[in-house]
């Protein structure tokens, strides 16, 4: 088997995410994504990934993973060559997965559960489709559907955590400190600022007490006088983690925050490839290994990352706030992995716009989610992407 063509696939109004297909002489194809920078990255794919793959086995995936893993310039970040090469990996494991005739997850070692457990991100259904940054939210927007849970956080978090609990789902994420971050450059939060973001963690305890799992997304918007701050606040509400409290860039400074903060600690989205989780693990700066299996290098480096994390006796909780590609791609090495504890995921996509997007969904009931069952990832890009009028694909072939 040879790949003979890199197509990649965008939509206008979804501008975070790009879709890539890796088409085969066997007339197979895979499928893959990644998030953010989706322009940048497809350009790179075209210039210098296909190049590069044309005409190549598309099993040696090792092999090809290593390749596009250690570029001259962008190795050991999640910018635009290892977001590629992410993209890359997915949709060569979705290959492996139809040419066995196998889900990924099985190719990967198989179940290590039936299903596993989810936690709610409470994000809107407009939240991370656009732009270079998050929407951080206003607790005055309007409504789009039943599940606009980051104004609903905003508004009243406990109902929030009564509706989650009525559908089985135990768990939640939140980030009412932002706004606050973006108004003070992150290091600084008044006394009063304080208060009003602990408000939601307030409301879900005197709703549902301790019957709700409540983690904390920080993004990396803090430095780390301020995150203890925030951390000392935070503290009688027992969350499950504080995610990304600091920037990840000094694995000391994380260690600080861990040590000091009295509160478990996960991270991280933003770091990519196996070397930068190593650094984290060894500094003792984490409790729970966060990874994006669309920005740390697709899934060959994401297994790596969890065994590795596995040594270390930390469970794992892949990060999914994407696209449904990626959602899949987690759910396959979240069911495989020992050591994963959870898997993200967002109601308001996973009922909505997701479906437009793909052929298959997941399973999702009582807050488990279960696996798929055809052959590699088991779901193709619905016609509504490719036969969208606004649909921009782009195929490098063979010259």
């Amino acid at each position: 088997m040879k790949i003979t063509a890199i197509e990649t696939v965008q939509l206008p109004h979804l501008n975070n995410i790009l879709w890539v297909r890796l088409h085969t002489d066997e007339g197979l194809i895979g499928l893959g994504e990644t998030f953010r920078g989706a322009h940048a990255v497809a350009a790179y794919i075209h210039s210098d990934v296909a190049p590069q793959l044309i005409g190549q086995d598309p099993l040696q995936i090792d092999r090809i993973s290593k390749l596009l893993l250690e570029p001259y310039v962008g190795f050991r970040s999640s910018g635009v060559e290892i977001r590629a090469a992410s993209a890359i990996d997915i949709a060569l494991w979705d290959l492996f997965g139809k040419v066995a005739g196998l889900p990924v997850h099985q190719m990967l070692g198989g179940l290590s559960r039936p299903a596993i457990r989810t936690y709610n991100t409470c994000a809107g259904y407009t939240y991370n489709k656009q732009g270079t940054r998050r929407y951080i939210g206003d607790k005055d927007a309007a409504s789009e559907g039943p599940y606009e849970d980051q104004i609903a956080f905003h508004r009243d978090a406990g109902a929030l955590a009564e509706s989650l609990l009525s559908e089985g789902i135990t768990a939640m994420k939140i980030w009412p400190f932002d706004p606050f971050a973006v108004a003070n450059g992150g290091n600084f939060i008044h006394a009063s600022e304080l208060d009003q973001a602990l408000l939601p963690f307030r409301q879900i305890r005197d709703a549902v007490g301790d019957r709700m799992e409540v983690m904390v997304e920080l993004h990396s918007m803090w430095d780390l006088t301020s995150a203890l701050t925030i951390a000392r606040g935070l503290r009688p509400f027992n969350p499950f983690w504080a995610e990304d409290p600091i920037k990840m860039t000094n694995p000391q400074a994380l260690a600080t925050y861990a040590q000091r903060s009295g509160l478990p600690v996960c991270a991280s989205e933003t770091m990519a490839t196996r070397a930068q989780f190593l650094d984290v693990l060894r500094a003792e700066a984490v409790d729970y290994v966060m990874l994006d299996i669309s920005w740390c290098g697709g899934l060959s480096e994401a297994k790596k990352i969890a065994t590795m994390a596995e040594t270390f006796q930390r469970p794992i909780a892949p990060h999914d706030c994407t696209g449904p590609v990626v959602f899949a791609a987690s759910i396959h090495l979240a069911l495989n992995a020992p050591n994963a504890v959870y898997q993200e995921s967002v109601r308001a996509y996973y009922t909505s716009w997701y479906r437009d997007l793909v052929t298959v969904m997941p399973r999702i009931e009582q807050g488990m989610i279960y696996p798929f069952e055809g052959p590699g990832l088991g779901l193709e890009l619905s016609d509504h992407v490719l036969r969208h009028p606004d649909v921009i694909r782009r195929s490098t072939t063979a010259t």
